[in-house]
């Protein structure tokens, strides 16, 4: 290859499979293209799943080409059966309509939305998947599709390998998913599209139909799934999905979440989630022989990305004061109670169960007898304690769960 783009989308980890690879490489040395990913709207935000697929996005504007981000408001209306176990929850259209605005403002603050040649353009295919005609539809559409190949792919396949249920609606997603293709060839321009290796055989289909109705070129291309060294499923922790929209998952515990990195995937995820060039990371890593210090770097320029540069040094610091025990961390998870609540006293156990900073009073019991819980960086070593009001300095108090859970309690 001689384009800089794929180049680098080697070099760093993204490139899983390309329909042909060496012809769109010559195409994207002659001239900037446009290439787009799909995202449906399940929930109100993306999570860090979808995190590696963005970045890639953002490296197509570094290297002048212009993405396409399109917002699934059709498709979410079926649900993308890959990798799927189960029918996903039907939502309605306002529904999808929210989470499509809320998920948009992710997309906004990562990409760069000022530069007009590379500025990103978002669609949503319920404008026209919404507007088809069925019977016009099958016959213009369907008719280039078999089901002899639909069920070899395995988003098909697996499923009913395993004997579970997979409705029509489904089965009819990768020509949905195809025919997105075909519209933002049509009217975009877009010769390329991009997806999780599971969306391999919907993404053939797609350059498979362009080819068969408009007897085109057009090219797929595929990144890899994440698959975590502790055999982990990326982006879940204790506390649920990582998610990227901040009113659902905050910097401080995003900062966190890389600053957790299993050791063996440090070198990984800076290659996949940070701008840090890779000659600098290779540089980095066999100079630094402290694994603590790369995983800083590490949550600082991944929080940096989504986050701002001023948030992320402010997670950064929180997480120093926190973890040195000289002060309470202001950008800590924080947990409020009123005034008339704490008159009396509140037993730690109940508190500490209610508010889910131990799964039980039986999970808080063992972290005491572990001496593993922290008062304001004392150690609780009487399960029966009560939390007075005395115990709070100016209305705060800190609890430290481990070394990793830290809590602001503050009296409103």
């Amino acid at each position: 290859m001689k384009n800089k783009f794929l180049l680098e989308m080697e070099s760093r980890g993204y490139l899983n499979q390309c329909t042909d690879l060496d012809a769109l490489d010559a195409v994207c040395n002659k001239k900037s293209i446009s290439g787009y990913i799909g995202f449906d709207c399940t929930a109100s935000s993306l999570h860090v799943g979808s995190l590696l697929q963005i970045m890639i996005l953002k490296l197509m504007q570094k290297h002048g080409h212009k993405p396409i981000v399109l917002l699934g408001g059709g498709t979410t209306l079926i649900g993308d059966p890959s990798g799927k176990d189960s029918t996903r929850k039907i939502l309605d259209q306002k529904e999808i309509k929210n989470n499509i605005k809320s998920i948009k403002n992710v997309f906004n603050k990562i990409l760069n939305t000022s530069n007009k040649d590379t500025k990103p353009i978002f669609v949503d295919n319920a404008e026209w998947l919404t507007k088809l005609n069925y019977i016009q539809f099958l016959r213009d559409i369907g008719s280039h599709f078999t089901i002899n190949k639909m069920l070899t792919f395995d988003s098909v396949k697996l499923r009913l390998e395993r004997e579970q249920s997979l409705s029509y609606m489904e089965f009819n997603y990768l020509i949905l998913q195809s025919y997105d293709f075909y519209q933002l060839f049509k009217t975009k321009n877009c010769i390329l599209q991009i997806g999780g290796s599971d969306q391999w055989g919907n993404i053939v289909s797609g350059v498979d139909l362009i080819r068969r109705i408009l007897q085109k070129e057009s090219f797929g291309l595929t990144s890899p799934l994440i698959t975590l060294a502790s055999g982990a499923k990326m982006g879940k922790t204790e506390k649920g999905a990582v998610w990227l929209n901040e009113d659902l998952f905050s910097p401080y515990d995003y900062w966190q979440f890389w600053r957790n990195t299993d050791d063996r995937d440090v070198k990984k995820f800076l290659y996949f989630f940070t701008e840090i060039e890779i000659d600098e990371i290779n540089d980095i890593c066999t100079k630094e022989k402290n694994i603590n210090d790369l995983k800083i770097l590490l949550a600082n320029e991944a929080t940096k990305i989504l986050h701002g540069e001023s948030a992320s040094k402010t997670a950064a610091l929180t997480a120093k004061e926190t973890f040195d025990g000289k002060g309470l961390g202001s950008d800590l998870p924080q947990i409020e109670i009123k005034d008339n609540d704490i008159t009396n006293g509140i037993v730690l156990l109940d508190f500490l169960a209610k508010n889910k900073i131990t799964s039980s009073k039986s999970e808080a019991r063992r972290a005491i007898a572990n001496k593993g819980l922290k008062i304001n960086s004392i150690l609780v070593s009487n399960e029966n304690i009560v939390i007075k009001k005395n115990d709070f300095t100016e209305g705060v108090l800190k609890i430290s769960y481990g070394k990793k859970k830290h809590y602001i309690v503050k009296i409103t």
